[in-house]
Formats: structure tokens, C-alpha cells, sequence
């Protein structure tokens, strides 16, 4: 149960060789769309079109939902290009993209958009903004949820339609957006309506509910309905369905302070416990992904936080309202939604033991992180108010369970390096380095080191290895697989992109321990790239 604050605040790559040395200024470089294509369910786990385990570690960028009726921050001193790089380039391999059906009327215009920064969105609509973002985050290998998160810009509802906003129109745009992207592998799926929640005095309730069985008001009914008109027109989504606050569609006790009512409610879309009892059905199967929304105390202090087996009790209660559908099997879960400003300590200690029952690595439950912008007066958000700054505290938690993007790399950097190329090793020929630091922090820093094949044949299978200064060591990478035997470390090929062909870059990410330093001593399968 939440109301959410919104506080509102106002090339490709290069190179020129002179006598064997290069000078490269990197402006950018387009990569593939996400690998393995459209994604599908079984059991409780997401698979690509080869069978291979999915995981989405992703984060919400809002903005589309509200009045501005398009992405926050683009009034910013950074270009929209730059907020997506930096999201890959910190691990987050989806994009949960709120919008409301606002934005999507014909005429609709958006705002708060810097022309300074983002000249090429001035003029666009929401859509076609939203058609230039879902583009570029498929070249960095990033996926897209579509996320109806109001049926207008003025706030949420409890139910999914409204006076103004019918069920209709809510199916239809629906429909609408899955045939404006159908083919385009990056969208992988829709949200289809964000927190139905309570209403009402029992037994007179107004809210949602799951399972009663009354049309106006089952939302479990509702799901249905617009999740196989989706797949009616693209059966290749995935269907996103939250859950409700209190199963009956009444408010609890905690609300409206009638003890009649005393059924167990958890947060707006967070309560599945129904879900087992009363399962979404669709027409297409091997589609359906249950999404629970999970706060902390920033959002409101639910019982639970006070109880006095706090922490060891949030398991039973995850288990309860979500986790047993993952862990019986039943169904894949995909958080859409947790975060807090972590003001408070009992929240980092939430967040800790959250993040521990989704488990690490491919195998753990999805999530996407409430959320990237600076400005959601309950949690704050990943980056500051300067939309640059990481909140190391946040990331530092995620860190350890995000999978950065595959088949994508980033596109956007602002330093020119000298590189020398040889020839040699394995047959490679010559090769080229550039070192990018994105971030540093006090112990620590993060980059990407893009190592160029510019010899005439692939290097299959390729191998990049550097070396760091002593007592610098690497935190997590992606792109490849990272290992670091003192101050060497080797990065191996991922087994879905073994070959690295002639001309082709690969942007290997990293977060180190230690002072910020440069990788030296760069070389591609065995060819060094001596900067």
C-alpha cells in the first residue's frame, strides 16, 4: 500500500593510423540487440529461444507516466544516451519503462526535455521517444517492460480502469503497443496495470480483489482478459501480472480501523497469496510472470518491521505473500518494484536479506529496482540529483546479483587514447585499447576497457588479459568471464559470443577495489594493445 512522491526537477568510433600508432576517440559504437531472442517461461524460471536460463536484473525509469509524459532526468546536463550507458555499464540488463495511457493519446506532447542536452528529441512525441530509447537499449543488449502504470497522468488506481478511462481503452492500447513493437525482440513483455489495491469498507468493498469472482472488481479476472488480448496480436510477450493489497478488495483494519476486517494485506501489488489458489490463465502457454512490488519502512511501516524476530522474519513473510509460487515451481516471479532511501538502518538491513532470498546468479528471481531516478520522494533513487551521481550505498546491495547486458556495449565516451598495435599471438594480428573510468568512489572505482580486433580474422576463441596494480583487485565484471591471478587478470570469452571477427569490439565492464587505475598491459589473444 503506497502512494509514491514524485518531486519534480527542472558517433561512431573513430580511428586515424599514423606509423603503426592510433589515435581513437570513442564517441560511440552500435552493438546487437539482446541474444537469444524472444523469452518464454518454464517452470518457475524465464528461458531464452535456445532454452538458456534468463535472469532480468533491471531498474524503472519513470517519467512517462506523469504530466511530463516521457523519461525524467532529460531536462538534465547529461543526454539521454548517457543515462542508458551508464545503467549498462553499472549491470542493469532490463528497463521497466512506466507509462499511462496519456501518453499515448494522439497529440500528446511531452515535456521537460533540455534542447541543449537532447536536441534530438525535441519535437517527438511520447511514443516516438520512447521508440528512440527502446532502440538504443536494445544495441546495448538491455530488454524492455512496458509498465501501464495510471490510466492517467493524475495518479494511480486501484482498479484498472476508471471513469475516464475504460477497460476498453485500457485493452486496446494495450494491443495497440504490442503491434507497434511486434518483432522487435527488445520488448519483451508487458506490466499490464501497476498495484491494484484495496478500496472500501467490507463487505460493501470498491477495491481490487483476487479471486472473488466479481467482473468489475477480480483482478485476477481482469489479467486475464487483457493478457490473452495481448497475445491474441503478439503471443511472443512475456505477461507481467502484479498482485493486490488485500485479497477481499477491502481495505484492513490498519485503514480504515473496522476490526471486521482483519484479513492479512500486504502492499499495493505485492499480495499474490491467492495466486496459487486462484491462478491467471491465458490462452498461450509458458507466458505468465507474477511481479510483486516489496517496500521498506520509507514507504510505510508495515507490522512486520516492528515484530521482534525482525530480520528473520521476512522469509515466512515473502514465502507467504509471493515466494512460495517460485518455490513450488508454480511460476517464474519478477519483482517489479522494491527500493527505499535507506534513511533509515532497518531498511539496509531489508534490503540486505531481500536481495539474499532472491539468490545470486542466473538461477535467482528477477527484479527491476525502484528505481533510477534521484527524484521519488519515497526511495530517492540510484543516481543523485545531479542524475550522475551513484548512491554507492544502493549499489553496493544490488551489485552482487545484477547480470549486465549480453550482445549489447556501451555507446557513448568522452576520452581519446593513444594505442600502439602489433601483430602476434594465436594469429590475431593487431588490436586496440581504450580505457573508460566511469565512476570512483572511496575504495573503490568502476570502467570499461573496449579491446578492438583490427587484424583481418576473428580471434575464436578470444581472450583478453591486463594486469592492475598490486593490491588493486576486481569487484565483478561483465562481458566476459573475469578471473585475477595477483595483479594479472584474464577475461575469457562468454560461451554465447565465443569469436571476436575482424573489426569487431568488445566493451569488457568492471567495478575494482582499490585506488583507480589504468589497465596496462592490455592484450588479445596474445596480441598486445600497448596504450
Amino acid at each position: 500500500m503506497r502512494q509514491r512522491r514524485s518531486i519534480f526537477g527542472a558517433l561512431l568510433t573513430a580511428a586515424v593510423a599514423v606509423s603503426g600508432v592510433v589515435a581513437m576517440a570513442t564517441a560511440g559504437q552500435v552493438t546487437a540487440a539482446p541474444a537469444g531472442g524472444y523469452l518464454h517461461t518454464a517452470g518457475n524460471k524465464i528461458v531464452d529461444s535456445t532454452g538458456a536460463t534468463v535472469r532480468l536484473t533491471g531498474i524503472n525509469w519513470f517519467g512517462m507516466e506523469t504530466d511530463n509524459k516521457t523519461f525524467h532526468g532529460l531536462w538534465s546536463s547529461r543526454t539521454w544516451k548517457q543515462q542508458l550507458d551508464q545503467m549498462a555499464s553499472l549491470g542493469y540488463n532490463t528497463l521497466r519503462v512506466p507509462f499511462s495511457n496519456d501518453a499515448l493519446k494522439p497529440g500528446a506532447t511531452a515535456s521537460g526535455v533540455n534542447d541543449f542536452t537532447n536536441p534530438d528529441l525535441v519535437g517527438l512525441s511520447p511514443l516516438q521517444i520512447l521508440d528512440k530509447v527502446i532502440d538504443y537499449a536494445g544495441q546495448k543488449g538491455m530488454r524492455i517492460i512496458l509498465d501501464r502504470h495510471r490510466p492517467t497522468s493524475a495518479g494511480q488506481s486501484a482498479l484498472w480502469y476508471t471513469a475516464t478511462v475504460p477497460e476498453s481503452t485500457w485493452i486496446n492500447d494495450w494491443k495497440m503497443l504490442a503491434q507497434r513493437y511486434a518483432g522487435n525482440t527488445t520488448v519483451i513483455g508487458a506490466d499490464l496495470h501497476n498495484e491494484p489495491h484495496a478500496e472500501g469498507t467490507n463487505p460493501n468493498a470498491t477495491g481490487a480483489c483476487w479471486g472473488c469472482g466479481v467482473v468489475e472488481r477480480d483482478w485476477r479476472l481482469a489479467a486475464e482478459r487483457a493478457g490473452n488480448a495481448i497475445l491474441s496480436v503478439q503471443p511472443n510477450w512475456l505477461i507481467f501480472v502484479e498482485g493486490v493489497s488485500c485479497p477481499s478488495g477491502g481495505l484492513s483494519d490498519t485503514w480504515d480501523n473496522d476490526p471486521s476486517n482483519d484479513e492479512d494485506c500486504g502492499w499495493w501489488g505485492g499480495n499474490l497469496s491467492k495466486a496459487g489458489e486462484f491462478p491467471v490463465r491465458l490462452n498461450v502457454a509458458n507466458r505468465l510472470v507474477y511481479s510483486p512490488h516489496e517496500y521498506a519502512t520509507s514507504v510505510f511501516e508495515q507490522k512486520w518491521f516492528t515484530a521482534p524476530d525482525f530480520p528473520a522474519n521476512l522469509p515466512a513473510i515473502w514465502d507467504k505473500y509471493w515466494g512460495y509460487l517460485y518455490k513450488n515451481g508454480t511460476a517464474p516471479l519478477m519483482m517489479g518494484e522494491f527500493g527505499s532511501t535507506l534513511a533509515n538502518p532497518k531498511d539496509k538491513v531489508w534490503l540486505e536479506n531481500l536481495m539474499a532470498y532472491t539468490g545470486k546468479g542466473v538461477g535467482g528471481i528477477s527484479f527491476t529496482y525502484w528505481a533510477w531516478n534521484p527524484n521519488s520522494g519515497d526511495t530517492g533513487g540510484i543516481v543523485g540529483d545531479d542524475w550522475t551521481t551513484v548512491n554507492q550505498a544502493k549499489q553496493s546491495i544490488l551489485q552482487p546479483y545484477l547480470l549486465p547486458p549480453t550482445g549489447g556495449g556501451t555507446t557513448t565516451t568522452t576520452t581519446t587514447t593513444t594505442t600502439t598495435t602489433t601483430s602476434g599471438g594465436n594469429g590475431s594480428g593487431a588490436c586496440k585499447a581504450v580505457w573508460r573510468q566511469d565512476n570512483a568512489w572511496q575504495g573503490g572505482f568502476q570502467g570499461s576497457l573496449t579491446v578492438t580486433n583490427s587484424a583481418t580474422s576473428a580471434v575464436n576463441p578470444w581472450k583478453v588479459v591486463f594486469t592492475l596494480p598490486a593490491g588493486v583487485t576486481i569487484g565483478s565484471g561483465w562481458n566476459g568471464t573475469f578471473s585475477q591471478s595477483g595483479t594479472t587478470v584474464t577475461v575469457t570469452a562468454p560461451s554465447y559470443s565465443p569469436s571476436l571477427g575482424a573489426g569487431a569490439s568488445v566493451a569488457l565492464g568492471f567495478t575494482a577495489n582499490g585506488a583507480a587505475s589504468t589497465p596496462a598491459g592490455v592484450t588479445l589473444g596474445g596480441a598486445s594493445c600497448t596504450a
